[in-house]
């Protein structure tokens, strides 16, 4: 969209997690303003020169909002309203730095237990569980023994660790179409 730059390309003017996205990570998506389609909020956010991120506007949340975290796209919607309330109360640089660790396990995820067919999963599940999650997973996964097992067996050993912590949690890890 012309005009329209970000300067933060983890969270999104709308609070999405671009940097856990699977369009990000194969660089078929630059993010918001580099390029891609416009949308109505880039569009609200030239209007509004001085905002960043939507929570800054003091119409927020407005019409924009009233059904997003309705359906998906390719990356999850789900918590896109919660994790900009969430970058609102910590500060972006400390959600930023939250991202980071995330993206950090993610390409772990992607390395070590990826059998061809998990890159959407694994970036629905590190975008949707909390950092701790992740972090108690990736402990958990590092104390096992997992160097005889075929690459289809790891990958099916942490998708089922991955999803008893969601079920525990009540966290859909599929997309609602």
């Amino acid at each position: 969209m012309k005009g329209f730059q970000r300067n933060n390309q983890f969270l999104s003017l709308c609070g999405l997690n671009c940097g856990l996205c699977p369009m990000h990570l194969l660089n078929h998506c630059g993010g918001c303003g580099n390029g891609n389609q416009s949308c109505q909020i880039a569009r609200c956010s030239l209007e509004h020169k001085s905002i960043e991120y939507c929570f800054e506007c003091h119409s927020y949340p407005c019409e924009k909002y009233l059904h997003i975290d309705d359906f998906d796209s390719f990356i999850t919607h789900q918590h896109q309203i919660r994790d900009l309330e969430k970058a609102q109360k910590i500060g972006i640089d400390a959600y930023n730095q939250e991202q980071q660790e995330k993206i950090k396990i993610l390409y772990d995820l992607l390395k070590n237990y990826n059998d061809g067919r998990k890159k959407a999963f694994f970036c629905i599940a590190v975008n949707l569980l909390e950092l701790s999650d992740l972090q108690t997973i990736m402990k958990a996964i590092q104390k096992e023994n997992l160097s005889t097992l075929s690459d289809k067996e790891k990958s099916l050993f942490v998708v089922d660790m991955i999803q008893k912590v969601a079920k525990f949690h009540n966290i859909s890890l599929k997309l609602k179409k």
